[in-house]
């Protein structure tokens, strides 16, 4: 038997919800025609927030019917930003409970992928799922979580987390790092700071003050900067995207052996490199990415990867398939809510495009034999191009491959990361809050763009990889002494080095040759290298083992190909010997064959034919 419940107590909700609404409402948003509120007494110029948050108290708090500052501030909510997350329940989360619940989930407000992957880098899981907040979570299945705080995590992990990277975690303003300054909560994406972080807006009694957003306007729709602001680490990605690039440390000299024309954070400076397609095109991150993505989708994940749910096949179809959609039937829509602030709303009867994990984009659709994007802030239409059943995406052998293994322009590789954790010094920990015993130090020893390597992915597709990571750790003791010199952490049982899955979001449409990819091993894992016969020797190599490419995860001798690196995610792994030698022996055909329309690339390749009399002919030159 079913268990549902009675009629009568579904009535007696409505009618529970219908009285408490209004109570809710009235806490959380106070309405136009509330009494005057005398704080712009003060903060005279000061920008409103939106056209639907008119009430001062109703998000900071306080008393808005006096006009002593000090009476008036006696009960802000957070007085620089009530949307923290010690806050955010009881002022965004008012009139916002739905989103607020996703992001306490969100990966950005976790860090759990990041926490993570520097564990299994450093020192290997120990079955716990770490976070930055030590929330209650639940997983994809409903299961929940008890996840523990990342302050315990009591080892270098955990020490790296907390004074490297949690700077990115939403959960944390950073007040220090030019132009990777953000509030904490959700005015890390709402109310966007400057390089400074300093209020530059028009209230007088603000002007120049440091821990504030530029404006007090809020953005309902954050814009590539704004992600920019944490994406512009690590992977770079943020950068690339827009066609910036920060050298080997900043240190690598370009025109007449200057710096690049841009600054950046950690001292760093950018030079200019080609943008992705969809960046030169006018697309902001949002314009790709969906709300779940970035906001989550109430379930934690123990990865990016996992959240992310938007693939390139979902706009532009595979080489079998075309887009999917579904078609808007319900008033109460979610594509219909969300859709509210763009310049053009989505409506009832269209046809929105699905995403890689069968939901609704709120911007793309299908119309008139056709998928378009509506830009969310900028309101252009931009047409997709769906690429299903052209030669160039119907090779035989290619069904694997990610598409941005082809279409990627770029992909920053960092190469040899030396860290030193001096426990004679001290740093921030940005989790707890204080100055604590131990600093870091980096260097690195090599960077590169192209070409990168390809390995299979977490989703057993062909995709490209990137260092991650590839450290080797001193630790320098309170004495003076070193307990650790350059060590290589143990992964899977052995010391090895490992590299990633990742996407640069530096995609052409121009794709790579077919005679580049295929005649060059470097693609396929091998490094800088010389090829002599059945061997394929690397020549930038480690210097901890001088018989491994540090750029490179593959070596061959006598055709027998062999592994000394890891890939990082689950169902990860190097191409194996048989899919190393099924793409070089491409190069028998390519030279002749070149073009991806050829009909031999509709099928498997027979190098059988080769000894035919016709091919026999051609390869004696008669």
């Amino acid at each position: 038997m079913h268990n549902y419940p009675s009629k009568l107590s579904a009535i007696a909700l409505v009618l529970l919800l219908g009285l408490f609404a209004p109570c809710l409402c009235l806490q959380g948003c106070q309405s136009a025609t509330s009494a005057a509120s005398r704080c712009e007494s003060c903060h005279q110029r000061l920008e409103p927030a939106s056209a639907s948050h008119h009430s001062c108290v109703s998000c900071h708090g306080g008393d808005d019917a006096t006009t002593d500052q000090a009476s008036a501030h006696r009960a802000l909510a957070g007085p620089a930003n009530p949307s923290a997350p010690q806050n955010w329940t009881d002022t965004c989360g008012r009139c916002h409970r739905y989103q607020l619940e996703r992001v306490k989930s969100t990966i950005m407000q976790t860090n759990a992928g990041m926490i993570r992957n520097i564990q299994l880098t450093w020192e290997g899981e120990d079955g716990k799922h770490y976070t930055a907040q030590g929330e209650k979570v639940f997983d994809p299945a409903g299961k929940p979580i008890e996840p523990a705080p990342v302050a315990e995590l009591d080892n270098l992990s955990g020490e790296l987390y907390r004074k490297f990277c949690s700077r990115c975690h939403i959960g944390v303003a950073n007040t220090e790092s030019f132009s990777a300054t953000h509030a904490a909560g959700c005015a890390a994406c709402h109310f966007p700071w400057n390089d400074a972080g300093s209020y530059q807006g028009k209230d007088r009694g603000m002007q120049g003050k440091v821990g504030h957003s530029a404006s007090h306007a809020m953005a309902a729709l954050p814009d590539t900067a704004t992600c920019s602001r944490c994406h512009s680490r690590s992977g770079r990605i943020a950068y690339s995207y827009q066609g910036l690039y920060d050298g080997n440390n900043a240190l690598v000299p370009t025109r007449k052996g200057e710096a690049g024309p841009e600054a950046a954070s950690g001292g760093r400076s950018l030079v200019h490199i080609a943008p992705d397609v969809h960046f030169a095109a006018g697309l902001e991150c949002i314009d790709c990415h969906t709300s779940r993505d970035v906001m989550g989708d109430g379930f934690a994940y123990g990865n990016m990867y996992r959240q992310t749910e938007i693939s390139c096949e979902d706009c532009h179809g595979s080489g079998q398939a075309t887009p999917g959609y579904r078609t808007i039937r319900r008033e109460n829509d979610e594509v219909l809510r969300e859709s509210r602030s763009y310049p053009q709303p989505m409506s009832l009867g269209m046809k929105m495009i699905q995403t890689a994990k069968g939901r609704s984009y709120s911007n793309v659709f299908f119309r008139d034999d056709a998928v378009w994007l509506l830009g969310k802030k900028s309101g252009r239409l931009h047409k997709s191009a769906v690429i299903t059943g052209t030669p160039a995406h119907t090779v035989a052998g290619h069904g694997r491959l990610e598409c941005y293994s082809c279409h990627s322009r770029t992909a920053v590789q960092c190469y040899g990361c030396h860290t030193t954790y001096d426990k004679r010094g001290s740093s921030r920990d940005f989790i707890k809050g204080s100055d604590t015993p131990g600093a870091f130090s980096e260097t690195e020893d090599y960077r590169m763009l192209y070409p990168f390597p390809l390995a299979v992915n977490q989703r057993g597709r062909i995709s490209p990889v990137t260092p991650g990571c590839q450290t080797f750790v001193t630790v320098t003791e309170a004495d003076g002494r070193n307990s650790r010199t350059e060590y290589v952490s143990r992964f899977k049982g052995k010391q090895q080095l490992r590299f990633a899955p990742f996407y640069s979001h530096n995609t052409g449409k121009q794709a790579i040759g077919c005679a580049e990819c295929h005649g060059n091993p470097a693609f396929l894992g091998f490094g800088q290298h010389v090829v002599e016969g059945a061997n394929i020797r690397g020549t930038l190599l480690c210097e901890h083992a001088d018989n491994k490419p540090l750029d490179g995860f593959l070596t061959m001798e006598r055709g027998k190909v062999r592994a000394f690196s890891a890939i990082t995610r689950e169902n990860s792994r190097p191409l194996n010997g048989a899919e190393v030698k099924r793409a070089l022996s491409v190069n028998l055909c390519l030279p002749c064959h070149s073009v991806s329309s050829d009909r031999i690339y509709r099928k498997g390749l027979d190098y059988r034919v080769l000894a035919d009399a016709l091919h026999r002919r051609l390869l004696s030159g008669r």
